[in-house]
């Protein structure tokens, strides 16, 4: 396993390819300790194969992104859910 780099914003650019919004933004819920924590604050492994986003608190498996030539893949399996902020209505 390669060090981490702290940075869950480093997830922005693949995840861009994705959604049409700033996900680092978005609150995900761990599935393993139930903590909610920002997109931009996990931490990231990678960048190869993929980037692997994990818990601050209790270090698991969260988000995994990777690019091959002809597509996105992208495994949440570690979330049980995804908050994004949404626009003010009018």
């Amino acid at each position: 396993m390669t060090t981490p780099d702290w940075d869950g914003n480093l997830m922005a650019g693949p995840l861009s390819e994705l959604f049409a919004l700033d996900v680092t933004t978005a609150v995900v819920r761990c599935r393993g300790c139930g903590g909610s924590t920002q997109v931009a604050a996990l931490r990231v492994y990678g960048p190869e194969p993929g980037l692997v986003g994990r818990c601050p608190g209790c270090d698991d498996v969260l988000v995994r992104v990777v690019r091959t030539p002809d597509a996105v893949w992208l495994d949440l399996g570690g979330v049980t859910s995804l908050s994004v902020p949404a626009p003010a209505q009018r």
